[in-house]
């Protein structure tokens, strides 16, 4: 088998996991904020290097990339995206996006939004169409606004989609798509068919902000892959938990596909072992983001919250908090504030010496000896001690009235502690009785994993060889496949549903036999698997996956029941099916965890040496084991405190906590 690399542009760092010929390999490199295709390249020149190729031999026997970018997160916190111009139905121009709460430029300007006159009701029966003049009158005036695509979103067309297209034709034949002044055109029910007008239109203008800078991202990776001979598929990771080609992706579709891959990473992590509940938690260098998985299902929100704006399109549910290794200390009114402003890639923490003054978290371990200045990134980025020291000596220590090493020791409680309480959180989630199993990932988790989980009340804990790539680790699991969805809204009951239901799955896998024959599989490489969203009365929407395709009677009888027990409720009077949704996927070349040998030798072969740490800043310094991770093997046992050093991530084990190396090359930590 060929190689297969997987890759993931974060905040601070962009990662790479090289898989194939028997061989792995994990490489971090600095993002380019600027350019995304500079890192993107550069991961993979990494890559090779570590295999002893060039990036051309390399892709020459490649057979698969995976990408995942944070492009529609920076774009839309940094409001740097497309021009929008909107038509709603008239009387709606309120549902618009036109404001932000956080006081930030909104993703469509006041004078961007038009209304339409047309109607639907609500049960999807046409009573008035749009006038083609009046369309056309509508979109040339946002377009001499400014506007650079337009978003029609109409009322009722989660029910009657004919209104949007209509709108969409009449803009067409004015600017054709082989015209150089041609409009992109985005239809709110090429989304979502989910009821809610607001969150649809919340949806559709998120989509068209960031797609503009998603396609020429993703377009110039793929260019510049061919320029160096890959002949394969570029595909783009998806929070739905799948890849597709870039022409088969939608920009909404890629938001938090990074975190979404490293959510499915730690479940099959979990699987390894049996375990049905657990807390996947990641801190890089700008955020620390927190997945669950309950009964084996990966936490999910069928309305999340994108960056402050409710929308209707379901994906996978991951808590991100401004907590990570690049999160700037600050003393306000003589309180000590970590994050969540991040000091980034550039100018980065202190230590970096690219220009950075502020004290982070990344420095505060420095001051504390946890991290080696000489050794960051096995060696490959010197980290300056003395700028670390200097920064947090006149922004926290000094403010404060603490000696340097306290205040370090304070920066790093305050991120523990907080983050410890939102870990606490999502556990309470879960069932009371579960002994859940917490899987740190991310450049920066395995410092603070054990504080984090001593604050949340948790005693275990896995770390695997991968860590500080987790996103493109857990990337490297995912197959190629789309998710599909379509209104419901019928009660459980009666034949309704039922039939409802079987046009429905019909829709849907007319649409994902076109899509997977455009992703290059054939029906028989095709799954299927059939999810339900159901609520009881106006409470919580829950998902109920169906393995395989039954019947539609069978299936919601099962659902039901299902449904039922998870919702505590005695029947399913009062159940309603709001959506059903068909994931279709095809196998890809993918890494799967092999077990290993249990080893021979004493653990001391992999003890590297000691240095001096602050286990009680102002009262004492100890001198701490440090061992090289890659030299830790099956059956090797350490007990805290000690350090584990790896070329790309530093793992500290507090006193209170022991280490060993099971028969996955994971390490496991449990409370002593």
């Amino acid at each position: 088998m060929g190689y297969t690399i997987d890759i993931d542009t974060g905040g601070t760092f962009t990662d790479c996991f090289v898989h194939g010929n028997g061989r792995v390999r994990t490489v971090k490199v600095p993002t380019t904020p600027h350019d995304l295709t500079v890192c993107f390249l550069a991961s993979i020149k990494a890559g090779a290097q570590s295999l002893g190729l060039s990036s051309e031999d390399l892709l020459y026997d490649t057979e698969i990339i995976r990408f995942s970018s944070t492009i529609g997160t920076n774009t839309i916190i940094q409001r740097n995206g497309a021009n929008v111009g909107l038509l709603v139905t008239s009387g709606a121009e309120a549902l618009a996006p036109t404001v932000d709460a956080a006081g930030r430029p909104p993703l469509v300007a006041s004078g961007m939004v038009l209304g339409l006159d047309e109607a639907i009701d609500a049960a999807g029966h046409v009573s008035r169409t749009p006038s083609p003049a009046a369309v056309l009158e509508a979109a040339q005036t946002l377009i001499d606004r400014g506007a650079r695509c337009l978003v029609v979103a109409l009322d009722n067309a989660h029910c009657e989609a004919s209104n949007e297209r209509l709108v969409r034709d009449a803009i067409k034949r004015e600017y054709p798509r082989d015209y150089l002044g041609s409009v992109p055109v985005f239809l709110s029910s090429d989304l979502t068919t989910r009821a809610g007008y607001g969150m649809r239109i919340n949806t559709a203008v998120l989509n068209a902000y960031i797609h503009g800078k998603h396609a020429r991202l993703l377009y110039k990776a793929g260019e510049d892959l061919r320029r160096l001979g890959y002949r394969r598929t570029l595909f783009i990771g998806h929070n739905t938990g799948t890849v597709a080609r870039v022409a088969k992706t939608r920009a909404i579709n890629t938001y938090n596909s990074g975190p979404a891959a490293g959510l499915l990473g730690a479940r099959e992590i979990g699987r390894l072992y049996g375990e049905e509940h657990v807390i996947a938690t990641d801190m890089g260098g700008t955020s620390f983001d927190i997945g669950w998985v309950s009964g084996g299902q990966p936490s999910f929100t069928p309305e999340p919250d994108i960056e402050g704006f409710r929308c209707n399109l379901p994906m996978m549910a991951i808590r991100a908090l401004g907590a990570g290794g690049g999160s700037i200390a600050r003393v306000e009114r003589g309180t000590l504030r970590v994050g969540p402003e991040s000091a980034g890639a550039v100018p980065g923490p202190a230590c970096f010496g690219l220009g950075g003054l502020e004290p982070t978290l990344t420095d505060a371990n420095v001051v504390l000896g946890i991290l080696d200045p000489a050794y960051f990134l096995g060696g490959s980025m010197a980290l300056d001690a003395t700028r670390a020291h200097a920064s947090i000596e006149q922004h926290v220590a000094v403010p404060l009235g603490l000696g340097v090493p306290v205040a370090a020791a304070r920066i790093c409680e305050a991120v523990e502690r907080a983050v410890g309480r939102e870990v606490a959180a999502v556990r309470s989630r879960l069932p009371p009785a579960a002994d859940v199993l917490m899987i740190a990932y991310g450049g920066a988790g395995p410092m603070h994993a054990c504080a984090i989980a001593d604050y949340a009340g948790l005693r275990r804990i896995i770390m695997t060889p991968f860590a500080a790539v987790s996103s493109a680790f857990g990337s490297s699991l995912l197959d190629a496949g789309h998710l599909y969805y379509r209104r419901m809204d019928v009660p459980f009951r009666g034949d309704v549903a039922a039939k409802r239901l079987e046009t429905a799955v019909a829709d849907m896998r007319r649409d994902a036999a076109r899509d997977m024959r455009g992703e290059g599989f054939d029906a028989a490489e095709v799954r299927l698997e059939l999810q339900l969203y159901v609520r009881r009365g106006s409470g919580e929407e829950i998902v109920i996956p169906l393995t395989g395709m039954p019947e539609a009677a069978a299936g919601l009888a099962h659902a039901a029941e299902l449904a039922c027990a998870r919702l505590g409720a005695g029947d399913h009077d009062g159940l309603m099916l709001t959506s059903a949704g068909l994931l279709a996927s095809a196998a890809v070349p993918h890494f799967r965890v092999e077990p290993t040998p249990r080893t021979g030798t004493a653990v001391a072969t992999a003890r590297k040496g000691a240095r001096m740490v602050h286990l009680e800043p102002g009262r004492s310094v100890r001198e701490v084991a440090v061992y090289a991770r890659e030299r830790l093997e099956h059956g090797h046992k350490l007990t805290g405190p000690a350090i584990v050093e790896s070329d790309q991530t530093t793992l500290f084990v507090p006193g209170s906590w022991r280490l060993e190396i099971d028969r996955f090359n994971n390490a496991v930590l449990r409370a002593a």
